[in-house]
């Protein structure tokens, strides 16, 4: 059996939007989200300027990795998630912007925040009220509950209970 990394979360939430902002002309872009398909993994590669090795968590078996794209747009990816259905929550393995969307001269805002929201909505839907859990660097766990009110429960992990998580999933996904 395959040793599975223990992953530090360890991304800014930049900004709280309700779909992703265009930082330049201030635009904003709907989005969606739809698992990653073997033929996404050519372009979300680390020669592509993505941090993580996404090919190899694509292979885990425990694993569902999801794109997040704008609309009508689904080849241009801006974010990705790593998630695992623990049967009670879901756990964030990784998550990560586009290269693009990282640093000072990023394109788009909202990217992290769209997808910790979508984690959190996979997991009402699944019937588990919202909770998400992650391990966070330690330099991130105030970050983290400040900008999506997760709770630092001891060590590096942290939890999204049902009132923030249902919070995240009102801003980003309107039903």
């Amino acid at each position: 059996m395959r040793k599975q990394a223990k992953y530090h979360v360890g991304i800014e939430i930049d900004k709280l939007t309700n779909s992703i902002v265009n930082r330049i002309s201030g635009d904003c872009f709907s989005t969606e989200i739809h698992e990653i398909a073997k033929d996404d993994l050519k372009t979300v590669s680390k020669k592509n300027g993505w941090l993580f090795g996404w090919a190899a968590e694509y292979k885990l078996k425990d694993r569902k990795l999801f794109k997040l794209t704008i609309k009508d747009n689904p080849n241009i990816v801006q974010g990705i998630v790593s998630i695992s259905d623990y049967t009670d929550h879901f756990h964030l393995h990784l998550i990560e912007s586009a290269p693009f969307n990282t640093g000072k001269e990023k394109l788009y805002e909202g990217v992290p925040g769209n997808l910790f929201a979508y984690v959190c909505k996979c997991s009402k839907e699944r019937g588990y009220d919202g909770f998400v859990a992650f391990t966070s660097k330690t330099r991130l766990i105030e970050h983290y509950t400040k900008t999506i009110g997760a709770i630092h429960v001891g060590g590096h992990k942290m939890i999204i209970f049902p009132e923030n998580a249902h919070k995240l999933i009102n801003k980003y996904f309107q039903t």
